[in-house]
């Protein structure tokens, strides 16, 4: 499955006839208004470089906005042109007297039109959800592991997981045709069947060309059992969806129980009462690894004892997950509880990742109401941020949450408060993804970062990975994407839509079961429309 790309020919051809004055120009121009800027297509050609203009209501001259070498350019504008104000773009080869009669041929217009807080929601979700269609490995569907690896081969199984969820979400949506997203998946599926699997975990990477497990680090070469449990909390709710649909659909649901019925999620106890993160056929346990929280690894615990295979006790719940330093805290933060987990909680993703498919709401068990103390970690960590002990720059209601993602200091780095962790960077995913529990809040960053920063945090796949306002200009941003972040802001505004997501991984008998060997109490809700 060699992956060759030969453009080397046209390009040189491009840059000829550019140089001597002969333009290619763009065709299927079109241009689609959203609340604060207007995207653009048109198709492209390699080694061209293009110029945007705009023109906005009476305006009788044309302004520069920018220039590309892609058939894609987003032009934003924030809220400062009027509501139904007409704006007119020309996209031209670079060269070319924007006056002319030639250039007036490439022209497009659209409206700028009103919105609402849903408005900006769908926007978001659909840019989002774009990483996991637009931006999939093309042959086995899987998500790339980030946008910015040189290596593009290199696909992730957590964040597959989070993009199955919010591929389900996209189909609902009509953000793309339902036949492509169910092809996506089909893939997903069929390469989950056929790479090595480690005692029926799979690993935390794959190289998806030579689909053979690709080391996350030195020992780590072999099952990921957290990485699975992200993985198959997205397999579960898409079979969940597909179980009822056409014979295809159905069976595509088939193969997905035949997966979740061949993880030996009770092989890594190693026979006792706690459960491991890793196992290498080179190593062993050689990581020596328990999961024990309180953190991002609960769901972990769920689907082992959901397994109606190869199932764990509760006796490993209790003696592992909750025998940890960081599991019971009960202090209070900014006059603020918190039941669960290390000081100020930690990084939000604690708050994300076990409950994209776990619903929180009427969640309960005898130490907690897991959606208030969701509320409640996201809600510290604002405080955190507006009582900035650090004095970030920037810090305050509108911009707060910090989790684990790129960094524009130190690369990919853990951020949260009350630690060394916190350099000033604010990655969007930590407040976005809180949505569900801070919707008034969230929306309040959402709202800053979109319309004072958007040109400068918001690409192709919605907002980038970090920002970070106390470094230099040009430095702020790490203009990268990652599966793992971008899948919780996707499904974690469909839940807040709809509850959609929640709906259906809630709905698989099999979890149902697992939550009541754990001790917990659940409430099962239907999706609005």
């Amino acid at each position: 499955m060699k992956k060759i790309t030969n453009i080397g020919i046209f390009v040189l051809l491009s840059l000829t006839l550019q140089a001597q004055g002969k333009f290619i120009v763009p065709n299927d121009l079109k241009a689609q208004n959203f609340p604060g800027h207007t995207e653009i297509t048109w198709k492209n050609h390699q080694g061209f470089t293009y110029e945007v203009y705009r023109m906005t209501g009476n305006s009788k001259a044309f302004v520069k906005q920018g220039e590309t070498t892609k058939g894609y350019y987003l032009d934003f504008y924030g809220k400062n042109i009027p509501q139904n104000a007409r704006i007119r773009y020309r996209i031209v080869p670079k060269g070319m007297n924007i006056a002319s009669n030639d250039a007036a041929k490439f022209e497009t217009t659209v409206a700028r039109k009103a919105y609402t807080d849903d408005d900006l929601l769908d926007m978001t979700q659909r840019y989002t959800t774009r990483y996991f269609y637009d931006f999939a490995e093309p042959y086995t569907g899987m998500a790339r592991e980030r946008s910015n690896d040189i290596n593009g081969d290199i696909v992730t199984t957590g964040g597959t997981g989070f993009g199955l969820m919010a591929l389900v979400a996209g189909i609902e949506r009509n953000y793309f045709p339902k036949e492509k997203g169910l092809d996506i998946i089909g893939k997903i599926v069929n390469f989950l069947g056929s790479v090595e699997r480690f005692h029926g975990a799979w690993a935390h990477w794959y190289d998806a060309d030579t689909r053979k497990a690709f080391s996350f680090s030195k020992y780590d070469d072999g099952g990921d059992l957290v990485e699975t449990a992200l993985l198959m909390q997205g397999l579960l709710t898409a079979r969940e969806y597909l179980k009822k649909g056409n014979e295809a659909e159905r069976d595509l649901s088939g193969k997905i129980t035949h997966l979740w019925e061949t993880v030996e999620w009770n092989w890594y106890t190693q026979g006792t009462d706690s459960l491991y993160w890793h196992w290498s056929k080179n190593y062993g346990w050689k990581m020596n690894h328990r999961i024990k929280g309180f953190d991002e690894t609960l769901i972990t615990y769920v689907l082992a004892a959901s397994s109606p295979t190869f199932p764990i006790g509760r006796n490993v719940y209790e003696a592992c997950f909750k025998n940890s330093p960081y599991y019971y805290n009960g202090k209070s933060y900014f006059g603020i509880k918190l039941d669960l987990g290390m000081d100020y909680g930690g990084p939000l993703f604690f708050t994300h990742y076990s409950f994209l498919g776990l619903n929180p709401n009427g969640l309960t068990d005898s130490h907690t109401n897991y959606f208030e103390r969701n509320k409640a970690h996201a809600l510290i960590h604002r405080a955190y941020a507006i009582s900035n002990p650090k004095k970030h720059p920037g810090y305050g209601a509108k911009l707060w949450g910090f989790t684990s993602s790129d960094d524009p200091l130190v690369g990919y780095s853990s951020h949260h408060p009350g630690t060394n962790d916190d350099n000033g960077t604010v990655p969007p995913t930590a407040a976005i993804s809180s949505i569900v529990y801070t919707p008034k809040e969230s929306m309040e960053v959402l709202k800053y970062l979109y319309f004072e920063k958007g040109k400068q945090v918001f690409g192709k796949y919605g907002f980038y990975d970090a920002y970070n306002p106390g470094m230099t200009e040009g430095q702020q941003v790490v203009k990268s994407y990652l599966a793992i972040d971008q899948g919780p802001i996707a499904v974690m505004i469909e839940n807040h839509r709809s509850s959609l997501i929640w709906d259906l991984f809630m709905g698989n008998p099999e979890i149902q079961n697992g939550l009541t060997k754990l001790g917990f109490d659940f409430q099962l809700t239907s999706h609005k429309k």
